[in-house]
């Protein structure tokens, strides 16, 4: 999948601004631009809204030109507009210049200008903002939230990173959010992705080529960007994989049993769920079509057919966890670690690290914020969930899906992608380990290792979303897999 050629495509704010300026080379003027992107949301509004009295609140920089522009937009249809600008008219572009000279006068603010409307256009900082709300316009935001009137954001809600998804100070609440060319990992990550509201993609008149030249890493997740395994006719069940998962011991079998049901589900041709005798008669209680083998892992690797592990679902922290990690690590199968796996290590992840980078680079984490910080302990979030999974990535060698309801996935190679469709529901006691036994289930079927956990993160979220709403435990979600995985082809 390119990503130089795909709506799916995520610009940072620093790259749509180099994105702007090689149009702009190329010959598609600033005032051409602004135009596009200011009409654009004035007719986003005239589709979804009634006419009626809107303020529009234009900013200093750009983001105020645009708001030029749908002032004028709107007012030229006959709708009631009150506008405001608040930008040194010295310091803005020529291109907003222009649109204000069509403008006209601007108002002065008062807060009746926001209490009054019946409709809010937030034009006042956009995704470029690099600094905390303060002062007057936080006083701004608090009162365009209190206000009973949607409000439609132009490219992002004010207040909100761009890259981050991050609140700079405070945030306005947008109904909706039009951007321009490619959203902006901000528009999917929290909290930024609630505060956008509904988020509608425009084109302006920027070619898709100049992608090529900035070279982007990011993409939103979807069945687009990857392609699901395939049943071959003239196949077998063993040219669909066999996935081992290890079980922890007795009384706590049930991770690795949701685990295994997951990668069957999700394609695997076998699944063998390996333990200690005490815990696989639990096991067996409960299971007819998964296998139970109880030597140790190591001699279990000695056939080949085996091409696939998940370890670490309800393993414990114990020395036998810590060596069937190393263990699965130095088989060079394809290789997905969680919880426990990743928390043997807490205090010497250089060790798993290094092995990691000895193989072929098939291995996922799939770490939750908390297991997160516990392992990459000079990685820090608060620079941005993309960048800590990228630099996590880079760090460890092995593909990292930061999970949550905004996860990121990265590979050390740079890429990253973020999903967005796990419903609320789906945080409950238990899905992690599906979620590991999918990625395991696709990993055995020849997925590689980012194309399977970008997949498995969709299709766990898809699971759920098709469960329908509360209520929902992580044993429901093995049979949704399925039906998940046929609407994701």
């Amino acid at each position: 999948m390119s990503y130089f050629d795909s709506e799916l495509t995520l610009l940072t704010p620093e790259e749509m601004g180099r994105a702007d300026s090689l149009s702009i080379e190329a010959g598609t003027s600033e005032i051409e631009l602004m135009g596009n992107a200011g009409r654009a949301v004035g007719q986003y509004i005239v589709e979804h809204y009634p006419r009626a009295p809107v303020s529009v609140l234009c900013g200093p920089g750009n983001n105020g030109g645009d708001g030029f522009v749908i002032g004028c937009y709107l007012r030229d249809r006959g709708w009631p507009v009150r506008l405001v600008q608040f930008g040194d008219k010295d310091r803005y572009s020529a291109a907003s210049m222009y649109y204000l000279q069509q403008w006209g006068n601007p108002e002065t603010y008062s807060p009746e200008i926001i209490e009054d409307a019946s409709l809010l256009v937030d034009s006042l900082f956009g995704a470029g903002l690099d600094r905390p709300i303060a002062g007057a316009f936080a006083d701004i935001v608090r009162l365009a939230n209190e206000t009973l009137a949607p409000t439609v954001a132009v490219d992002m809600p004010t207040g909100v990173h761009g890259a981050t998804g991050q609140v700079l100070g405070t945030a306005i609440q947008a109904d909706a959010t039009i951007t321009f060319f490619r959203k902006k990992p901000g528009h999917l990550l929290l909290p930024g992705r609630e505060l956008c509201g509904n988020v509608a993609l425009r084109q302006i008149g920027i070619e898709k080529q100049v992608l090529r030249l900035i070279e982007p890493q990011t993409i939103e997740n979807h069945p687009k960007n990857w392609r699901l395994p395939t049943a071959n006719v003239a196949g077998h069940k063993y040219s669909k994989g066999h996935c081992v998962v290890v079980s922890g011991p007795r009384g706590a079998t049930g991770a690795a049993r949701m685990s295994a049901l997951s990668a069957l589900r999700a394609g695997a041709g076998l699944v063998t769920i390996n333990g200690e005798r005490a815990a696989l008669k639990e096991h067996a209680s409960h299971l007819t079509a998964i296998m139970l083998r109880d030597e140790p892992l190591s001699e279990l690797l000695n056939d080949e057919r085996f091409n696939a592990l998940v370890v670490g679902p309800g393993n414990g922290v114990s020395d036998a966890t810590y060596h069937n990690v190393l263990t699965a690590i130095a088989s060079n199968r394809a290789l997905l670690l969680d919880a426990d796996a990743l928390n043997c290590f807490n205090s010497d992840p250089e060790t798993i690290f290094n092995a990691i980078k000895k193989t072929n680079g098939n291995v996922v984490m799939t770490p939750h914020a908390g297991e997160f910080g516990r392992l990459f302990k000079n990685v820090e979030l608060s620079a941005g969930k993309v960048e800590a999974a990228r630099k996590a990535a880079e760090i460890s060698g092995a593909v990292i899906v930061l999970k949550g309801a905004d996860s990121v996935i990265a590979s050390p190679d740079g890429r990253a992608a973020i999903n967005s469709n796990a419903p609320p529901w789906l945080a409950t006691a238990g899905s992690g380990d599906v979620l590991a036994g999918i990625i395991g289930g696709l990993q055995a079927q020849g997925m590689e290792a980012f194309d399977a956990a970008c997949a498995g993160v969709y299709v766990h979220g898809l699971a759920a979303a098709q469960y329908g709403g509360e209520g929902m435990i992580a044993t429901d979600l093995p049979q949704l897999v399925p039906s998940a995985l046929a609407v994701a082809r």
